[in-house]
């Protein structure tokens, strides 16, 4: 039997331990993802979803708080981590498809798509019209032909403002049905629940949100008229039509993922990096992603830098077309 030196045999434990203390050390001790909104909707679901991950796959030691700033759809929490918070290790910040579209209007202020460190996506989620249970819309054709008729006898509710993604998901159908969008009658909400609250409640007709929020609200008794994907959703939205199906070719993905502060440091970031890496490769994580209505999409580093300034491109040309940025 051939015999090994002890010798030998100390330089590579010591390199083992070194490279396990060194990861160790790089793990931040108060990990925290904001939701830039009050709780419920979106930007709170990202947070869960990587909270529970993360504790599910043991790759936290301590566990992760989700904590909420809303204000402006993001703008709120995207200039605190740009201005002031900009080397916090353990923090997290929830970014959609609505944060890119109003970093691309201008809406978050001086500070632009190049100004927080893009972290990684976790999955692609995509734009609902829904309506209560009980609502005479039967269709996405009845919504268009009560809007050709009048389109101020239709309230519909949404996140954000004017320009933002909630309004540009009923806008793109206006257009489409040759309804001047600027005549909408849309009730702005900041973000969060708040939106099917107002339809639960009586006070819009109609919703713009998320195949993700409408499963979190399926108590609620809402109704899904359509999904702006290419094809349906598998699970529990399998039965909503797609926008196409319906005679009109609209789509709206809506990507999710995570940034940090500026000047995080590159070992830090390289720690986060490799924990989702480790979750995304989880058969079951990428099972609880799509039960909760989240296709797994996973891009990060230089190629997640590159899709965040194609989609703030795309986003201001969308702009552009609504009259809602100078040209």
């Amino acid at each position: 039997m051939k015999s090994v030196r002890l010798s030998k045999l100390l330089p590579l434990a010591c390199a083992l331990l070194l490279g396990s203390f060194n990861a160790a050390a790089n793990e931040p001790s108060r990990p925290e993802c904001i939701a830039p909104s009050k709780p419920g909707g979106g930007f709170d679901l990202t947070c869960k979803l990587v909270q529970a991950g993360l504790k599910d796959h043991g790759l936290l030691e301590a566990p992760m708080r989700v904590t909420y700033m809303p204000g402006g759809i993001g703008a709120v929490a995207y200039n605190a981590i740009a201005a002031n918070r900009r080397n916090e290790p353990g923090t997290l910040v929830a970014f959609s498809g609505a944060s890119l579209l109003n970093l691309a209007l201008g809406k978050y202020g001086r500070y632009d798509e190049n100004a927080v460190q893009w972290l990684t996506t976790i999955g692609t989620d995509y734009g609902t019209l829904a309506v209560r249970e009980d609502s005479p819309f039967k269709t996405l054709d009845d919504v268009i032909q009560a809007l050709k008729k009048d389109p101020k006898s239709v309230a519909v509710g949404g996140g954000g403002s004017i320009g933002g993604q909630g309004w540009a998901k009923i806008a793109l159908l206006a257009k489409a049905a040759g309804v001047d969008p600027r005549a909408l009658r849309y009730a702005a909400f900041e973000g969060g629940a708040e939106h099917y609250m107002a339809l639960m409640g009586g006070h819009v007709d109609l919703v713009t949100g998320s195949a993700s929020e409408i499963r979190a609200q399926k108590g609620n008794k809402i109704r899904a008229l359509v999904v702006y994907s290419e094809e349906r959703l598998p699970g529990e939205l399998a039965s909503v039509p797609t926008a196409k199906e319906q005679g009109y070719d609209i789509q709206w993905p809506l990507i999710r993922g995570y940034y940090m502060g500026p000047e995080v440091k590159p070992e830090v970031v390289a720690w986060w990096r490799e924990s989702f890496a480790k979750l995304q490769n989880s058969a079951e994580f990428q099972q609880y992603l799509q039960d909760r209505d989240v296709i797994p999409l996973s891009v990060s580093g230089q190629e997640l830098k590159e899709l965040v300034k194609k989609q703030v491109e795309d986003y201001r040309k969308l702009g552009e077309e609504f009259g809602l940025v100078a040209e």
